[in-house]
């Protein structure tokens, strides 16, 4: 299984960005997914996740009202929309898949730069 992000970017404060994460080689409707974001001194920091029916959604601290989490099951695709873009948001972001009683999947992840 494998899952690869793309759509990361430098962008000004106030922009969007729209980050992708395209999934191979597992049984996507089956998994929730989700996107973490990683900054300096390893701090990791939950940014969204989306359930296996994508009914169920939940945001992190400080991103609820400007992200939008949401999947594609025919293109085997999870999407972060992401407006409003602060400082703040600077990171690498990692897409991740989970199911119960198997091992967590996470990708290599796409940086975002948000600076003027």
């Amino acid at each position: 299984a494998q899952l690869v992000e793309s759509g990361g970017g430098l962008v000004q404060p106030g922009g969007t960005l729209r980050l992708s994460c395209q999934a191979s080689g597992l049984a996507f409707e089956n998994y929730a997914f989700g996107w973490d974001r990683l900054g300096p001194g390893d701090r990791r920091e939950m940014v969204a996740r989306i359930d296996s029916s994508g009914a169920r959604i939940e945001y992190g601290f400080g991103v609820k009202g400007r992200f939008t989490i949401s999947r594609d099951n025919t293109k085997m695709t999870v999407f972060l929309e992401m407006n409003e873009l602060k400082s703040e948001d600077t990171g690498v972001y990692v897409c991740g898949a989970f199911r119960s009683l198997q091992a967590n999947i996470w990708g290599q992840g796409t940086q975002v730069t948000v600076q003027s």
